[in-house]
């Protein structure tokens, strides 16, 4: 019981902190404004981490690496702290291979997640109170993916039928990086 508590635990804190990573990332390609109050948050949860590896690796332009690859890290370190969990002991060397892409698997995982909370909110929100200060928000971040499937969907209906679109995709998504994350190493 005590060992499913800690697993418990841990996959709350590690895809938190994945999360926030991966929106850092996010908020960085829609080119958020750094005072708004959501990025300002998001820095300052993923500042100690992001910014001694920025030394090593540069934020691009358009995408920022160094978030990206602090949240493979991260990624990597809560599946190494799952298998000492389960096993007793360290990953052995053969299957670190496994474990690397097993972690890149889990990055796009938690931005998947993200993916489905952001555009479930925004669905939500623009039925309750479409005219909500977090809507704005809530719309640049989601633009990117749901504009596309715009695009695509025939016009006319009142309802826009993309959230439900997306939210679709992620999940069928979703269920096939599980199943590979799965059979990688069993975690």
């Amino acid at each position: 019981m005590f060992g499913d508590i800690l697993r418990f635990l841990l996959e709350i804190t590690f895809t938190l902190f994945g999360a926030a990573l991966i929106a850092r990332a996010w908020t960085h390609a829609v080119r958020l404004h750094p005072f708004n109050p959501l990025a300002r948050g998001i820095y300052q949860v993923t500042n100690w981490l992001v910014l001694p590896l920025r030394k090593l690796v540069p934020a691009g332009h358009s995408v920022d690496w160094t978030s990206l690859l602090a949240a493979w890290l991260v990624a990597l370190l809560y599946l190494v702290l799952i298998w000492l969990l389960a096993v007793g002991s360290l990953i052995p060397a053969a299957m670190l291979p496994k474990a690397l892409a097993s972690s890149l698997l889990m990055v796009v995982k938690w931005a998947l997640n993200l993916i489905v909370w952001l555009t479930l909110l925004q669905a939500v929100l623009s039925w309750i109170n479409p005219m909500s200060p977090l809507m704005a928000l809530l719309q640049t971040l989601t633009a990117p993916m749901l504009d596309p499937i715009r695009r695509i969907l025939p016009r006319g209906a009142a309802i826009d039928f993309s959230p439900l679109v997306l939210l679709i995709l992620a999940q069928i998504t979703l269920m096939m990086l599980a199943r590979l994350t799965y059979g990688l190493l069993g975690v």
